[in-house]
């Protein structure tokens, strides 16, 4: 037997481990070493939301629903997805504006109003408070089962003995004092609790390698792996049953309903607000929790349906609540040891829970309930005491006492006419109605105070009409006849079929009618009246926050102050230290030599107003700095003048973001210009040698026999014959030199003359090879023509025509060996027109050359001769001539195989056509 004294023995070291994990965190915080500074402690931390819930809940949802555990988990999946977005607002958000809390957060948005912010408070206890209840209900109830081990006895119904005999009350006791421990040692102005998310963080990872344990044991210990316990369990039809999508909390409207609400939950969760965003230390850390946490989601899950089989055909016949499955599946196997660690994940998994939540929900209770209150009661006695920060310290540890007394008198009256998983949905519907102000007040400049009132109001209403009276109902503590006609005996006001809609199970229905009439009073009443002048101010800080570079806020206040009046405000609240030490870090920012020196200006102002909210809210700082300072009121008009301001100097922005976006693309252009100039230069450059090189031969030939000439007069006839042919062949070969740079010349000014007319391509090969073949012949090159008897005729310049193919012969005899050489000419009729191929055998041209061919002044390398000939020009002149008339020009080649030049010439009118676009 696992006597009561072992368990709460290993209840209080495992307590006390976590403590001492807190304890830990918050003096390598004090130290400036943080140890939550990790992203994945930041996604460890959001687990929170997996809480004795999902640790035996999902077990006994899975049992009786089968697949309809799953939109639970699959909602936060989702929602995730979205975070670099709208969580990423928030964080951003909550970070300019030392926000604290939910309440704190549509307080501020909606002009720092105290009646919203405590609606808000109002609406997240009492939302809250059924979580709690769960949470006592599962340590309670686990307590007592493994307290009676190796036995499985279910423990005895809610209430039926006295509260001073209950285990739920003692476990809402210690949990209360542990929690102020964990979170309320001291007043903190950033109210960032880093030990308290280490302790999260580090009990998340408990609770998960529990489960798991306990999950491979089923699935493998008792069973041999997944496949033979569907096996058997499908032999009895439970498998069947649990996977068939219908009826009993596994249909489809179920389905979605409970997939919105989770998905709302994970962000708007009081719990989920304080780890997500007020304990965010770095934006970056999303990016890792946007995976870690639905990865950590998936397996605290993988083992929930083996678990929920296993008990169903282990228990069968046996009143054994299927919520604890978790637990006596081990019991009953005489392992009391993992049994007792079962225990003490429950415990974790509920004690996170809790010191999150109630946390989160004492911040609220105080900087929305009770400062507002004491301010406008008791406002001058508390500006006359020097250290109010025991004051606040006080009230939130009494807030967290009375939340979990409250959690624990929910748990007394309802906690018997709920599963575990049924009382989660009941606060997952009751913090949805959180979500159209905060996501509204993000993206929606027209939201105004009255709209989020109503909206607020009307869907909490209606919560708490459709869903949380029923469950007193259903326990006995309201009258049976309300469920069947409401508080006025009506039949169309039954809180879980109003207005006749039917078939939907009471979440669902409620969550339908809650979030229609919140959704609809926020936007109608924000529609029907402007947002006032401070309204429309938070509204632009909000939305906008992104687009700030400045710290928000200076630009909405006017009036004069001191600094020898804020300073000591501020100390009153967070210490004197504290508050000294925040404004010289201001002053440094601001460039000021000291404290002394700072100037009490808007920006000041605000610095202080911020910095005192993060310690008792937005609204209620606003009133203590308002209380110091002077302040004339801005109106409307003066508000929207500097929404233009501001409007306008995000449109220069803007500009100048256009124009310095088009002057860099202009310094692109210009160093790309300037590299073509450059390019331009070089080749210029190896274009003057090239042609030097082609002029100083045939000069150096003619002066040469010239001088022979003048200064020999014996020469023979003969010899002086030969002498002078030499002379015009070498003063042919500069004239053409010189008729190709400037045929290139004029090419490229657009100034060439074309003779177009019908031409003859037959004949314009035909003139070409006999004009080289002289070339051929001194060579020893072989030609060959293969030409068709009849093609159509070009409209075209034959002479221009004439010099490509010379060019092309030309640049094939040049390159082949001499005696073995051959080039073969082939003229053919295609689809697209006439096509003329000039093939060699020679070196042929590497990939490489290819691609520089065409271009001027550029030849073949020495891989082709041993010394280029020529200017370069030939072919980028044949090329101009043939897409001059709308033709192409193009070669293959492969290094050794010889080289193919072919060109294409239109037929006909479209010749002509393309000469005249040219």
């Amino acid at each position: 037997m696992m006597t009561g004294t072992t368990i709460v023995a290993v209840s209080f070291l495992y307590l006390l481990l976590l403590f001492g994990v807190a304890y830990l965190g918050d003096k390598r915080a004090d130290a400036g070493r943080s140890l939550i500074a990790n992203p994945t402690i930041y996604a460890l931390s959001l687990a929170v939301y997996c809480t004795t819930w999902t640790y035996y809940g999902s077990v006994g949802r899975a049992a009786s629903s089968g697949l309809g555990f799953v939109p639970i988990f699959l909602g936060p999946t989702l929602a995730v997805a979205l975070w670099w977005f709208v969580m990423l607002k928030m964080v951003r958000i909550a970070k300019t504006h030392r926000i604290t809390s939910i309440a704190d957060f549509i307080a501020s948005r909606y002009g720092k109003s105290h009646l919203l912010g405590g609606l808000v408070t109002v609406i997240a206890v009492l939302g809250v408070l059924p979580y709690i209840a769960l949470q006592l209900k599962a340590v309670s109830n686990s307590f007592t089962i493994l307290s009676n081990y190796p036995a499985i006895v279910m423990p005895a119904k809610v209430g039926a003995g006295s509260w001073l005999t209950d285990t739920a009350l003692y476990v809402a006791l210690i949990m209360a004092a542990f929690t102020i421990l964990f979170g309320t040692r001291h007043l903190d102005a950033t109210e960032r609790h880093e030990g308290m998310v280490a302790a999260v963080a580090f009990e998340s990872l408990v609770k998960l390698l529990i489960v798991l344990a306990v999950g491979i044991y089923v699935t493998f210990g008792l069973y041999d792996g997944f496949a033979d316990i569907f096996s058997q369990a499908a032999e009895r039809d439970d498998l069947r049953r649990l996977m068939e999508m219908g009826a009993g909390g596994n249909g489809y409207g179920s389905w979605f309903s409970m997939t919105l609400l989770s998905m709302l939950a994970v962000m708007f969760l009081p719990r989920q607000f304080q780890v997500a965003v007020v304990e965010n230390v770095n934006e970056n850390h999303l990016r890792r929790a946007i995976w870690q946490f639905p990865l950590y989601l998936l397996l605290i899950n993988i083992f929930v349906l083996p678990i929920a089989l296993g008990g169903l055909m282990t228990f069968a016949g046996q009143d054994v609540d299927a919520d604890t499955f978790v637990l006596t599946l081990p019991m009953a196997q005489g392992q009391g040891w993992l049994a007792l660690l079962v225990f003490i994940g429950g415990l974790s998994a509920a004690t996170g829970m809790v010191i999150v939540e109630t946390i989160a929900l004492s911040t609220m209770v105080c900087n929305d309930l009770v400062m507002p209150v004491l301010l406008r009661f008791r406002g001058r006695s508390l500006l006359g005491r020097e250290d109010l920060s025991g004051v606040l310290l006080g009230i939130r540890r009494g807030a967290i006492i009375l939340i979990l007394l409250l959690g624990y008198l929910y748990f007394r009256v309802a906690g018997e006419a709920h599963a575990l998983v049924s009382i989660g949905l009941i606060s997952f519907a009751a913090v949805a109605q959180f979500a159209p102000a905060m996501i509204g007040g993000m993206y929606w400049r027209g939201g105004t105070r009255p709209g989020a009132l109503a909206g607020l109001a009307g869907g909490f209403g209606v919560w708490l009409y459709t869903l949380l009276l029923p469950s007193f109902a259903k326990s006995g503590w309201l009258p049976a006849e309300f469920l069947q006609g409401g508080l006025f005996g009506l039949e169309a006001l039954r809180p879980q079929e109003l207005f006749g809609i039917v078939g939907l199970d009471p979440i669902a229905h409620s969550l339908f009618w809650s979030l229609s009439v919140n959704i609809g009073a926020y936007l109608c009443v924000s529609l029907w009246r402007r947002p006032n002048a401070v309204e429309a101010g938070q509204a632009m800080l909000f939305v906008d926050v992104f687009r700030q570079s400045r710290p928000a806020g200076g630009d909405f206040w006017r009036g004069s102050a001191r600094v020898g009046d804020l300073l000591p405000l501020i100390g009153r609240f967070i210490g004197r230290d504290r508050a000294l030490h925040a404004f010289a870090d201001y002053a440094r920012m601001r460039g000021v030599a000291g404290v002394e020196a700072l100037q009490a200006d808007a920006g000041l102002v605000h610095f202080a107003e911020t910095t005192l909210a993060g310690a008792i809210g937005a609204a209620s700082a606003r009133v203590m700095v308002a209380s110091v300072v002077k302040e004339e009121p801005l109106g409307l008009d003066e508000v929207m003048n500097i929404l233009d301001e501001a409007s306008q100097v995000r449109a220069y922005s803007k500009q100048l973001e256009q124009k310095s976006t088009e002057l860099e693309a202009a310094t692109r252009e210009l160093r790309s210009a300037n590299d073509r100039l450059k390019e331009l230069d070089r080749l210029k450059d190896d274009f003057m040698s090239s042609v030097t090189h082609e002029l100083r031969t045939p000069l150096t030939s003619i002066r040469a026999f010239s001088e022979m000439l003048l200064e020999d007069p014996k020469i023979d006839l003969e010899e002086r014959k030969r002498f002078l042919g030499i002379i015009v062949s070498e003063t042919e070969r500069l004239t053409r030199l010189v008729n190709q740079v400037l045929d290139m010349a004029k090419i490229d000014s657009g100034h060439a003359e074309w003779q177009t007319g019908e031409v003859d391509l037959i004949q314009v090969v035909e003139q070409a090879a006999a004009s080289t073949s002289q070339l051929f012949k001194d060579k020893g090159v072989a030609l060959e023509l293969a030409l068709p008897a009849q093609v159509p005729t070009l409209l075209a310049d034959r002479d221009r025509l004439v010099q490509v193919v010379l060019n092309l012969l030309s640049n094939a005899v040049k390159f082949v060996a001499r005696d073995t050489g051959a080039v073969w000419v082939t003229l053919s009729q295609v689809a697209d027109g006439l096509r003329v191929d000039v093939r060699d055998n020679g070196p042929g041209l590497t990939a490489e050359e290819q691609l520089v061919v065409f271009e001027k002044f550029r030849q073949g390398g020495n891989t082709m001769t041993d010394k280029p000939q020529g200017t370069g020009l030939g072919l980028p002149i044949s090329r101009q001539i043939v897409e001059h008339y709308g033709g192409r020009l193009w070669v293959e080649s492969r290094a050794g195989e010889g080289a193919t030049f072919s060109f294409l010439m239109p037929c006909g009118k479209s010749t002509e056509a393309n000469a005249q676009a040219g």
